[in-house]
């Protein structure tokens, strides 16, 4: 389960810290602090969604 997991987390931390960080710049916080905050939300969300996807994946 962990060989699937690395890869999905690679793959949706990326997104979703991306995605993240475009709603805090359109939103007009452009300092370090807001930036690396939306980030790291991304990030931790990233956790429970890889998690749901290896899931239904694996079919466990």
């Amino acid at each position: 389960m962990i060989r699937l997991a690395l890869p999905v987390f690679a793959m949706a931390a990326t997104a979703l810290m991306g995605i993240a960080v475009i709603a805090v710049l359109t939103a007009g916080y452009d300092t370090l602090r807001p930036i690396l905050l939306a980030a790291a939300v991304g990030l931790a969300v990233s956790l429970p969604v890889t998690w749901a996807v290896v899931r239904k994946l694996t079919g466990r």
